[in-house]
């Protein structure tokens, strides 16, 4: 991976990420992509597209087929959530446990959508390789999964979830051998284009757009990998999901000094 394809990912994802919100926010008025936020606030879930496009764009530009498909079906399956789910059943265990009841969830066929798209993308990273075995690819498809999941509990605040993915990303875009960081620069790039309107609380990324930039930085992951970052990433996953379904990850950060401080950077003070 030469810099100047890094480059070019960071700034397509930058400037499609920009670009594609602006032409939306213009173009399409319907109340379906209108939420209240924290704060009771409208905002907007445009942000969420824009961030898709941009990364799946800044991903092709990287050479990135994996991350490009990551970022569009984990997109395409966190849209289906967006504006059809009902919100009446929250959280994994709230959706396998309307599943175990008989009741097919937007959120357990999303669920579903994510760990297929991991698996693509994982055998799309894994073609080829002599490193890695089908239960390889396996584990893979599911680090891009449980990221984008993860990425989506966090989109709870402005900018939350967009700091979080460039933190994960910026290592891997930096990486001196360059494995997955077209798909870590098209991330950084896409967070980077949307986090003006994020930051303001007029806009947020949704299941769309947070489900598609954990599945990217979790392609990028899986590009650089082999078993053991992948079930090393596999385990600090599967601890974050079970202990959100116990812990309020705002409280925790809340009550942390250095990641409080970090998660109010960049808001307009109330």
């Amino acid at each position: 991976m030469t810099p100047l394809r890094r480059l070019a990912a960071g700034v397509v994802g930058t400037s499609a990420g920009a670009a594609s919100f602006a032409a939306m926010t213009r173009a399409v008025r319907s109340p379906r992509w209108t939420r209240t936020n924290h704060a009771g606030d409208p905002v907007t879930l445009l942000e969420g597209p824009a961030w898709v496009l941009a990364g799946a764009a800044g991903a092709a530009a990287g050479g990135s087929l994996p991350g490009a498909v990551a970022a569009a079906g984990a997109g395409a399956f966190g849209a289906l959530d967006d504006l059809a789910g009902d919100g009446s059943s929250k959280g994994l265990r709230g959706h396998l446990g309307a599943a175990a009841r008989g009741e097919l969830t937007t959120g357990a066929v999303k669920i579903g959508g994510l760990a297929l798209t991991g698996l693509v993308a994982a055998a799309l990273t894994d073609r080829g390789r002599d490193d890695v075995g089908a239960l390889d690819t396996l584990v893979g498809g599911a680090v891009v999964a449980g990221a984008a999941n993860v990425a989506n509990l966090l989109d709870l605040r402005p900018g939350r979830a967009l700091k979080a993915t460039t933190l994960a990303a910026l290592p891997l875009t930096l990486a001196s051998d360059g494995r997955g960081a077209g798909a870590a620069a098209a991330a950084v790039g896409a967070s980077l284009g949307t986090v003006r309107p994020d930051l303001a609380g007029r806009a947020m990324l949704g299941d769309t757009g947070a489900n598609a930039a954990g599945a990217l930085v979790g392609a990028a992951l899986l590009e650089r990998c082999g078993r053991r970052g992948r079930l090393a990433a596999l385990a600090v996953l599967v601890a974050a999901t079970l202990a959100s379904e116990r812990v309020s990850f705002t409280a925790v950060i809340e009550s942390t000094p250095g990641l409080r401080e970090l998660d109010a950077w960049g808001r307009p003070a109330r």
